[in-house]
């Protein structure tokens, strides 16, 4: 493994945070690099400022540190994305093709190409959602994540660049706050409940969308990443699944722990976006090829975000 060098793309970020620290852990501290458009200071390890829309200062640091492989996680997401859909497009899809171009002239090994189930739309069963389902995302960041998918099959199939992808449903993490999802409330409502505060959600009671923890979703990417190339038979991005809910179910296993919780339930714009996500995944073909398979459901993640969460907390106050 000491020939392995990763780049790490978004580093900062809710996924990237968590990710780089466990490819540390399994590579070692010299061999990733991690990288962002803000620094930071606090980071232990190698860490690059880097803005991904340029595509010298990408080359350039991939062949100063010998790099191998790629995790591309740097985007605008989804309802964040919808307050400026020009620039979120743009942006998406120039770090993207920067990312593979980059690769191609640089001969990387694998590139991995977060996609999300904001590429389906309406045109989908909700219940189940297969691999093949119609893709019509509502959303800008739906849109530049589908076309992602297409451009990823294209450089495997045109230059065989080993482009890896999954569809993540909304991820859930004690490590980080989220950054501007459609799914951010199974987050947000976490903390509220251990600051002793009620929530206010943004979706409505008995909306059931996909999610997965932060465990799963980071040990899902490494386990694509170091499959068998043969073993890779889809080659736009995986379907993959951890458990679904709603925000009344969340809030009842919350209220497990804290019986006097309570969730006053406000929709706005994210409702009409939750409304096109699929209630559920079919991820048969990720559990085929390599051998997929989750650990958490709700009632295990609630226990470890309100155990982690409380230790967070209880240190930010000490400190003080």
């Amino acid at each position: 493994m000491s020939d392995t060098k990763i780049l790490v793309i978004g580093a900062n970020g809710q996924l990237g945070s968590v990710l780089v620290k466990e490819l540390q852990r399994k590579y070692g501290l010299e061999n990733i690099i991690a990288s962002d458009i803000r620094s930071n200071e606090s980071f232990n390890g190698l860490f690059e400022k880097l803005d991904a829309t340029n595509f010298d200062a990408m080359q350039e640091l991939i062949v100063k540190h010998s790099i191998t492989q790629i995790y591309h996680l740097a985007a605008i997401l989804s309802a964040k994305g919808e307050q400026d859909p020009l620039w979120t497009w743009d942006l998406n899809m120039k770090m993207m093709l920067n990312v593979f171009e980059v690769a191609r002239l640089t001969k990387i090994e694998k590139v991995f190409f977060p996609s999300s189930i904001a590429v389906y739309g309406d045109a989908i069963d909700r219940n189940n959602t297969s691999q093949n389902s119609f893709l019509n995302p509502a959303t800008v960041y739906g849109m530049s994540k589908a076309a992602g998918e297409n451009w990823a099959q294209y450089y495997f199939d045109k230059y065989g660049l080993d482009v890896r992808s999954l569809r993540y449903p909304g991820v859930i993490g004690h490590q980080s706050m989220p950054g501007g999802g459609t799914t951010d409330y199974a987050v947000d409502i976490y903390h509220a409940a251990v600051k002793g505060k009620n929530y206010e959600c943004f979706l409505d009671h008995d909306t059931e969308l996909p999610m997965i923890f932060m465990e799963d979703a980071i040990r899902a990417t490494i386990e694509l990443m170091e499959a068998p190339k043969e073993n890779i038979k889809t080659r736009t991005s995986y379907n993959i699944a951890g458990m679904n809910f709603t925000p009344a179910e969340i809030s009842s296993s919350i209220q497990e722990y804290y019986p006097n919780f309570n969730v006053n339930y406000k929709p706005d714009y994210r409702q009409k976006i939750a409304d096109k996500w699929p209630k559920s995944i079919n991820d048969d073909e990720a559990k085929d090829d390599w051998n997929w398979k989750p650990t958490y459901d709700l009632k295990s993640m609630t226990k470890v975000m309100i155990e982690k969460l409380k230790l967070k907390f209880q240190a930010s106050s000490a400190e003080i």
